[in-house]
């Protein structure tokens, strides 16, 4: 990690509870959708989900305190990506979830809609200046 780029890592919940809590939001499973292609600036999901930065913001730190998200800030940009819980049944929980998101219409039209606006000729302008998402990683990172 370059000393412009920082992980964020704060105390997290770890339990079965807290995630279905979690999973418990149709907002929090659209993000979770969106990152199972890898890592994502949160610029991205605000355009793709068409909600403010403040919400959309709120829904992640809720998936970091879950334990199935992280965050890295490289300079001005958040990214954020699936942590896997290392709990066996939790993983299992989220894999479901996040198989089940797959195949929700609402999900795959947020697929569409990213792949539309990190790989336009013309970006949005909220997004010119925005690091591309990092698609090369998978879920079980």
């Amino acid at each position: 990690m370059n000393s412009r780029s920082q992980m964020y890592t704060r105390s997290m919940k770890g339990d079965l509870v807290t995630l279905f809590e979690a999973l418990a939001d149709r907002t929090r499973l659209r993000l979770l959708h969106l990152m199972t292609a890898g890592e994502i600036c949160v610029c991205y999901f605000v355009e793709v989900l068409g909600e403010s930065q403040t919400k959309v913001s709120r829904h992640l730190a809720y998936l970091r305190r879950a334990g199935v998200v992280a965050a890295r800030r490289d300079g001005k940009w958040m990214h954020y990506r699936i942590i896997r819980p290392t709990d066996a049944q939790q993983a299992r929980v989220l894999d479901c979830a996040l198989d089940a998101a797959a195949v929700d219409r609402q999900m795959i039209r947020d697929q569409v809609a990213l792949q539309r606006a990190c790989c336009a000729t013309r970006l949005p302008a909220p997004l010119q200046h925005a690091p591309k998402p990092e698609f090369a990683r998978a879920r079980t990172s």
